[in-house]
């Protein structure tokens, strides 16, 4: 799932550096390593003042979160994730704590 602005900005990419196998390619070609990525990722999240500890699987559990509060069926964030249990999902957002603010009852839509 990529944002058209995303989209833009990697068929630029692919245009420029021409990439032979992967999309993003390390500096001598091929896959980057993860190390690379958790470094990218540590970096990245430095440079824009977030002081926590940030992995690339806090990238992922951000995005559920944020498709989550924006209205987003549950069943298609567990799609989107490749859980095949919802009970995977539900944990994974802690969608508890998240929901319950939201929940309305039918009661006050009359």
């Amino acid at each position: 799932m990529l944002s058209k602005t995303l989209l833009e900005e990697l068929r630029t990419y692919f245009t420029k550096y021409k990439p032979v196998v992967y999309l993003i390619e390390g500096q001598n070609g091929g896959m980057y390593s993860s190390k690379s990525v958790q470094v990218i990722v540590k970096n990245s999240a430095s440079k824009a003042g977030i002081k926590k500890h940030v992995t690339p699987h806090t990238l992922r559990h951000s995005f559920a979160i944020h498709l989550l509060e924006s209205g987003t069926d549950i069943r298609f964030i567990q799609q989107l994730l490749g859980h095949s249990s919802i009970e995977t999902t539900e944990k994974y957002i802690h969608i508890s704590d998240i929901s319950k603010p939201i929940i309305k009852s039918p009661l006050d839509l009359l």
